[in-house]
């Protein structure tokens, strides 16, 4: 008889993360009163990462250290590697904010019927991102995986991540899922802390620039310029404030 499959899959991805990975990690292994596996999918690391994940594969429900193509084939890899009921994508910069953390989601879990439950997340620098309850998808990525669980069945149905896509992946993935009606509800629990300087986060005009192509996917130009003008302002303040911190 097989086992029953866990409630979570928490999918880490990551290339190269140097030590920061073991807190990501640890904070995945102390969970409580939840059924979870724990899937690591390695971009091929080359920094010792590759040899200290082979010493914990008994804690690991896969593991996968190879070349990919970014970030969104490696969440891929994941995907179809995952069977838990809910999914959980983190980065390596990023760990749950508690030991009963997973345990207080799934008392959020058994009172929903919606297809993504997104709780808070916390950076480094004191921001803090949460799901409002009145949603405007188009302005831009309007929730943060560290704090966001998928049903696991969704991605059967919608598709995977665009490979595409270096660094919105994310952004396409939600408001596609938005498009199809999935439901979002917000959760009022902190989920995860997280570091800076991530891919999003990186101030790259890539990113900006995959933002509007996503955009005019899924929405009609006239409805998308407004937005479009607010992500070149975004990219130029960004990139401003970078330029006068290094010259100071």
């Amino acid at each position: 008889m097989s086992a029953p499959s866990p409630t979570f899959s928490v999918i880490v991805v990551c290339k190269n993360p140097g030590s920061r990975l073991k807190a990501a990690l640890a904070s995945v292994w102390e969970q409580a009163g939840c059924t979870l596996e724990l899937i690591v999918i390695d971009g091929a690391s080359t920094d010792g990462t590759r040899e200290w994940l082979e010493t914990q594969r008994t804690r690991l429900a896969h593991f996968l250290s190879e070349p990919d193509g970014g970030v969104y084939e490696a969440m891929n890899k994941g995907l179809a590697l995952a069977s838990g009921e809910w999914v959980l994508f983190l980065g390596a910069d990023d760990r749950l904010v508690g030991a009963n953390v997973l345990n207080e989601v799934l008392s959020w879990m058994k009172r929903t019927e919606a297809g993504v439950v997104v709780g808070e997340v916390a950076y480094n620098d004191g921001r803090i991102y949460k799901l409002s309850s009145h949603v405007n998808p188009l302005p831009r990525n309007f929730v943060h995986h560290q704090g966001t669980f998928y049903r696991r069945t969704l991605f059967a149905e919608s598709g995977d991540f665009d490979t595409s896509l270096a660094i919105m992946g994310d952004y396409e993935l939600n408001l596609r899922l938005w498009k199809n009606h999935v439901r979002f509800k917000p959760m009022k629990l902190r989920v995860s802390a997280c570091g800076t300087g991530g891919l999003s986060d990186a101030g790259r005009w890539r990113g900006y620039a995959e933002e509007i192509r996503v955009r005019h996917r899924y929405a009609a130009a006239w409805r998308c310029w407004f937005w479009d003008a607010l992500s070149v302002v975004r990219w130029l303040r960004k990139k401003i404030v970078r330029t006068f911190k290094r010259r100071r």
